[in-house]
This record gives structure tokens, sequence and C-alpha cells, in this order.
């Protein structure tokens, strides 16, 4: 039915034509009364080369358990499974955020499993990058490149952004090249979308589509309110709903990755939900926004603090919360050891406390930023020393001999025991490195050359 009535749109579109005189039609004034009509053009010619494109390759592997009857024929020494490795390339975007050290924001969903990362900057050149660390829950990587003449993004309080404040997405969508958007900030503090680990989403309508993620989200200044990260797309299209993580968040998530090395997530140690209505009738309450706590965990930072059962977190360093998860978020990218201040309802009173958050038993990073051989492990600080956590199978890291839940414990003949020293100590080698490595409680040698 569609199709019949827009070939016949056409038809009577085309008949109509043929019957009007040949007119012509005036351009689109250059100005109105004598002003020049306002124009995004002066923003984004500054801000632009600001946002580069990422284009990645690796190996995906893929495991498949082998059939018991096969097994059944080859016998006892046949394989538990089957491995496949397939190549990969892929596109998104990036933003430059520190000039002279060639910082890059994108996320880490860009970047994962990649083997190898380069850079298109807007003036055409091409530049291989490093992976510094990245946070999967937040979807959050920092890269680094070795390049002159670059183009540092303006930074905006993100918590200062209003529903309704205009939107500039800029990124690479589809692979065509820099494209530039605009719509409007439609929303914000949303979670619960099941896309990360970590939601805290400004929402806009700006168009968003597929190889825009990592790019960016500016307002009429060109100051980066976000990183653009995910879409709504029930047809595989851009429908006016895309989301961007805050940049006060990606700020707290890069700052945390240079000083550490890694992601030193805060824990307030509270469990509870969404304040909903039925729960704001039941204690009386006209607000219908903020955290519920069913439960303080003992002796952490939220117990320390003063904070009870039945408590409601309205606001984080006096900035209104919407729902439990952007609490969480919000407490999760701060750091550990940050001091926090939460406004509470108890009893129906307003109270205000402060916390120094704890921090999280398990904090990773990716091997790989710090030493090529070390490409396909994922460490953590632990108790013995830098743990490693995972050991993608066929990976450099694999082929130097680490394994998961190998403790590397020194470095030459320099002892270890955590990640930012040992990433330190590895930015100082030069030529070949040795690992002290404990294994079931026995001592060896690596050597990573």
């Amino acid at each position: 039915m569609k199709t019949k009535l827009s070939l016949l749109s056409a038809a009577l579109l085309t008949a109509s034509l043929t019957m009007m005189p040949v007119v012509s039609h005036a351009a689109i004034p250059m100005s109105v009364d004598g002003q020049a009509l306002p124009s995004l053009a002066p923003m984004l010619e500054r801000t632009t080369p600001a946002v580069v494109s990422v284009a990645v390759s690796g190996t995906q592997v893929s495991k498949q358990q082998v059939p018991d009857v096969f097994r059944y024929f080859f016998g006892p020494n046949a394989p538990q499974e089957q491995v496949k490795e397939r190549p990969f390339r892929g596109l998104g975007s990036g933003v430059i955020i520190d000039a002279e050290k060639g910082y890059i924001v994108t996320n880490h969903h860009v970047i994962n499993g990649a083997d190898d990362i380069q850079i298109g900057l807007s003036d055409g050149r091409e530049v291989e990058a490093k992976l510094i660390g990245a946070d999967k829950e937040s979807d959050i990587a920092l890269l680094q490149i070795e390049a002159k003449n670059l183009t540092a993004i303006k930074q905006t309080d993100s918590d200062e952004v209003r529903v309704g404040d205009f939107a500039v997405a800029i990124g690479n969508p589809f692979g065509l090249g820099q494209t530039v958007t605009s719509g409007i900030v439609s929303a914000l503090g949303r979670s619960g979308l099941g896309i990360e680990m970590l939601e805290n989403f400004i929402q806009t309508d700006a168009s968003i589509n597929s190889g825009n993620s990592g790019g960016a989200l500016v307002n009429l200044n060109g100051e980066l309110m976000g990183i653009n990260t995910a879409i709504v797309a029930p047809n595989g299209g851009n429908v006016g709903i895309g989301f961007a993580i805050p940049a006060n968040m990606v700020n707290s998530l890069v700052s945390q990755i240079i000083e550490h090395g890694e992601v030193r997530r805060g824990v307030l140690g509270v469990a509870g939900r969404d304040l909903d209505k039925e729960l704001a009738k039941a204690f009386g309450l006209e607000t219908q926004h903020g955290a519920f706590v069913n439960e303080v965990v003992p002796d952490s930072a939220a117990a320390k603090a003063g904070i009870k059962a039945g408590d409601i977190i309205i606001s984080v360093n006096g900035r209104n919360i919407k729902s439990f998860q952007e609490l969480r978020a919000k407490v999760a990218t701060m750091g550990a050891g940050v001091k926090v201040e939460f406004g509470i309802i108890r009893d129906g009173d307003n109270k205000t406390v402060k916390a120094t958050l704890g921090k999280a038993d398990s904090v990773e990073a990716a091997a790989g930023a710090l030493h090529p051989m070390l490409q396909g492990a994922t460490l953590q600080t632990g108790s013995k020393g830098v743990e490693i956590t995972e050991v993608a199978q066929g990976s450099p890291a694999a082929m130097s001999g680490l394994q998961k839940g190998d403790f590397i414990v020194g470095i030459n003949r320099t002892p270890i025991k955590d990640l930012k020293t040992f990433k330190g100590l590895l930015e100082k080698q030069q030529g070949s490195v040795a690992l002290k490595i404990l294994r079931d409680n026995n001592l060896s040698y690596l050597i990573l050359r």
C-alpha cells in the first residue's frame, strides 16, 4: 500500500511539473535585515581537529567444545575444544584531550581485542596509537600517540548540562569521514539500559550512528559534554535516541588511568534500589527520585559516614540523583579514597554526610599497554604482587609463558607490589626485561624481549 501511494504521488508531482512554468528559486539568504545568520562553522573549525577516527584490526578467538562422539573416536588425547581465529577490522572515533602528551579518549568497545590501532587526524595524517588503559564497565579507553601540532578539545562541567541545551555530535559514522550533526540534550542520568555495567548517560537526539562511538558530544561553545557511546536502533539506524558518557565521569576515569595505571573503582558499601512511587508513599515522601538504601555493609565507607538502612540518598556533592544506578555509576567512577558529600533523607529530615570511598577488590588493566609481549593478558593489583587474571589463547602474553593465576613480584632485581609500580618500572626499561614470577609458590624468571 505504501509503495502504491508513493508511486501515485510521484506521478502526480511529475504531471504537475510539466504543466507549471519554469521558475527560478531564490537561494537561502545570507543575512536577514542586514544581520548575518548564525552559524556553527566558526566553532566547528576550532573543535573538529580534536576529533579523530580510530581504525582497529585484530583477531577474534572463539572456542567450541568438541562433541563426545569425536573424542570417542580419537581417544583420550583428543582435544577438549576447538579454537578458531578470525581476523576483524573496525572503525570508530576518538577525542584528543591532551595535545602535548597525545592522549586520546575513545570507547573500550571500539578498541577491545585490537592488535593494531591507527588514528586518522583531521589534517590527513595517520598515526599508530598505543593503549594506555581501559575500563570495560564504563566503556572508556585511553590511547596515546606521538604527533606534533595536535588540537585538544575544551572541557565543560557536565554536571551543569541541562535538558534542552543544544548539542553537537562529531564523529566518523559508517567510515564516511568526519561528520557533524546537531540536536539537543533530551535527558540526563539515563541508567538501567543494560548497555554498560555503569550507566549515567546524557541522552541526545543529535544523530549518532555506527562509527560515532568514542566521538565528541559538545555544546555550542565547542566544549566537551560527553563521549558518544550507544544508540537505540531497533531498525539498525538512528532514531533520535543516542547516549553519551558525561565528561566529568570520563575525566575521573582517565585521571585514574594516568596516575595509577588502572581504574581504582570507588566503593560506598550500600545495597539498595530506586526510590519509586510506592516507596515514597510508604515513607511519606514528596520526592520520587533518589536511591533507597536497603543495607549498609559493616566497616564500609557508608557505615563509617553514618549512612543507615532506610536512608534515601538524593544527592552527590550537591548534585541531585534520580536512581540507585546513577548513584552507583557516580561513586564507582570517582575513584577510591575520594571524599564525597551525600545528601540523604532520614525520617523525613534532610541531612548531609561525608564519606571517604573505599577501594574495589578487583581492578584490572590491559597489559598490552605496558609491553608488546604482554598483549592479551589482563592484570590487577593482587595480594602478592601484580596478578595475571586472564591470558588470551595464542596471544603474545601466552607465547611469553604467562599463565592465569601468576603473580609478577619483581622486574629484574626490583620487587613490585602493585600495578602502578610495575607500570613505572617497565616504562624505564630498555631492551629485554626479566619478570620474577610466582606460580604455585614457586619462583621463576620470564624474559620479555
